[in-house]
């Protein structure tokens, strides 16, 4: 049997978990893979980070995998099927993109952005995604906040008792008001650390 294409990936992982396919990966679960995809997501930042082209080609594959296989498992189960998720994102995008697909005319990015918040009917912040990097997610929280006409100091607001985090939370945010990521600011204070003292620890 052959696989080609983006059809033969989904074709194999279809035979990996088929009654005669693969043990472990039948036996895999949406909560099983979760956090593989969350090890597969850094590792292709790694490899754009290192501007490694080869590595980025083959984790990109790795991670297209675990989402086709999330995928394959939800079918098995009746929820959804490949086709609804592809035609699920398409849907999203060109709604979302009014000024591409339809007739809307941003003058601005921040208009272009306001709109994409506006899109998102049902996204609420309560629906936040907290199980990110710490420091990633105050940064996209930040931009969501924004993007609804708030300021960076509301984030401050919130009173903590301790003051060594509210000097971390405050230190974040006022890097996200300089246009830095407190995430990528952070990760290379710590490459630069591991490569002057990499000989002595």
């Amino acid at each position: 049997m052959k696989f080609k294409g983006l059809e033969g990936v989904y074709n194999l992982v279809k035979r990996l978990r088929a009654p005669d396919g693969c043990p472990w990966d039948r036996k895999q679960t949406n909560d099983s893979l979760k956090n593989d995809l969350i090890e597969e997501t850094y590792e292709i930042v790694d490899a754009i980070e290192r501007k490694d082209n080869e590595g980025l080609k083959e984790e990109l594959g790795d991670l297209l995998f675990l989402v086709l296989m999330h995928i394959r498992i939800k079918e098995e189960e009746g929820i959804f099927t490949l086709e609804d998720v592809t035609q699920g994102i398409i849907d999203k995008m060109i709604y979302r993109h009014p000024h591409v697909f339809g007739d809307a005319n941003f003058k601005t990015e921040r208009e272009l952005l306001e709109n994409w918040e506006k899109s998102k009917q049902g996204k609420s912040i309560e629906k936040f995604p907290v199980n990110q990097p710490s420091l990633l997610a105050l940064e996209r929280l930040v931009e969501r906040l924004k993007r609804h006409g708030n300021k960076e100091e509301d984030i401050v607001s919130v009173k903590i008792e301790d003051e060594s985090l509210m000097k971390i939370v405050e230190g974040a945010v006022e890097l996200i008001r300089k246009n830095k990521s407190p995430e990528d600011e952070l990760r290379a204070y710590i490459k630069r650390y591991i490569s002057l003292k990499k000989d002595s620890i």
